[in-house]
């Protein structure tokens, strides 16, 4: 029972009033002006949908990462301190201890964008001008191997540049290849007889050695 329970009765009735389907204006605030909503409605997709006009090439790039995201990430995008590796860990992937960057984990070159356009410098989020995030992107894709040096990135052709691990990503298919398991009362009984272990908990420490006791967490 509440320590208050005028109070607790309170707060529920609050959330038992019932409005009208179809509420009119409140007259408050105003409708966003066209160029409000466009500044914010932002967001890119894969096929390159949402990409404003613009284009960068990886020479233009370079000096604009140093200058605007080096201090984070790294001359190389090795990453400083505890900051994000941008660059690198090709083929680790499959290793007990994958590197997941720009070039070998993420499955789309709009990903870095969108995420650079709407986030990018820490600190000082949409500073960039869209010439300026199309050629950091060329630069991360230069440093990733996915494009030479002369490449010039726009938005005609970002949906065509491929990178590496867009392949190891799919839908969320839980729903049809797991349904199988979403039951209230699990079959116990014949069991495997034996248990291996698939996946290691690298970072924490605590998956136990075979034959051996993993250490006490608290």
């Amino acid at each position: 029972m509440s320590k208050y329970p005028r109070i607790a009765a309170a707060l529920a009735g609050l959330f038992l009033v019932t409005f009208p389907a179809e509420a009119g204006k409140l007259n408050l605030g105003r409708e966003a002006h066209p160029d409000e909503v466009a500044a914010w409605d932002s967001d890119v997709r894969p096929d390159g949908q949402g990409l404003p006009a613009g284009k960068g090439s990886v020479k233009e790039g370079e000096p604009l990462y140093l200058e605007r995201c080096a201090s984070c990430h790294g001359e190389f995008g090795e990453g400083a301190g505890r900051w994000p590796v941008l660059a690198g860990g090709a083929g680790s992937l499959r290793k007990e201890s994958p590197e997941k960057t720009v070039g070998s984990f993420w499955p789309y070159a709009s990903t870095a964008f969108d995420y650079i356009q709407r986030a990018m410098p820490y600190g000082n989020a949409r500073s960039l001008e869209p010439n300026e995030v199309y050629a950091i992107v060329a630069y991360l894709m230069f440093m990733n191997d996915v494009v030479k040096e002369d490449f010039t990135l726009s938005r005609e052709n970002l949906a065509s540049v491929k990178l590496p691990n867009a392949g190891g990503f799919y839908d969320d298919d839980r729903e049809k290849v797991e349904k199988q398991f979403w039951n209230p009362k699990p079959c116990m009984t014949n069991c495997k007889a034996e248990v291996k272990i698939t996946g290691r908990a690298s970072v924490l420490d605590v998956t136990p050695e075979d034959g051996k006791k993993g250490p006490k967490v608290d």
